[in-house]
């Protein structure tokens, strides 16, 4: 059952989702350009496509995290973090409504990306919904 907060949550989610499929719809078809590329180091064309691409990779990982958070209010689960169980403020959904971790576990998570390790995602410790496994 939906709660009132799901609802919103849900709302300004699906705002995202759409304005990040825009962007990276706009995105796509910019890098499908061709490029004559300059022999001369640094050449614009190239550093501009690159950051382009870079730019692509970075929202695409925030759509991921988006349609995360969605599945977490379709399974119930939205506001508890995903890795200790725990509830997750409601000031941090309100700044972060993708967020699916507290901020303790989110440190910790980054704190092993940095040090190069993958830390099982999406949910440490915690059984996933046959649904979420099909997906």
């Amino acid at each position: 059952m939906s709660t009132k907060t799901d609802i919103n949550e849900r709302d300004q989610l699906m705002r995202q989702r759409s304005n990040l499929l825009d962007d990276i719809e706009l995105l796509k078809e910019t890098l499908r350009g061709e490029v004559d590329v300059d022999i001369d180091e640094g050449d614009p064309d190239v550093v501009e496509r690159e950051k382009s691409a870079v730019l692509l990779s970075a929202l695409e990982a925030r759509l991921a995290s988006v349609e995360d958070a969605l599945r977490a209010i379709d399974r119930g689960t939205y506001g508890t973090c995903e890795r200790c169980g725990k509830p997750i403020p409601p000031e941090r959904l309100e700044v972060r409504p993708d967020a699916t971790m507290c901020v303790t576990c989110q440190t910790e998570f980054e704190r092993l990306l940095k040090r190069g390790m993958t830390p099982p995602r999406p949910r440490w410790g915690y059984e996933l919904d046959a649904e979420v496994e099909e997906e």
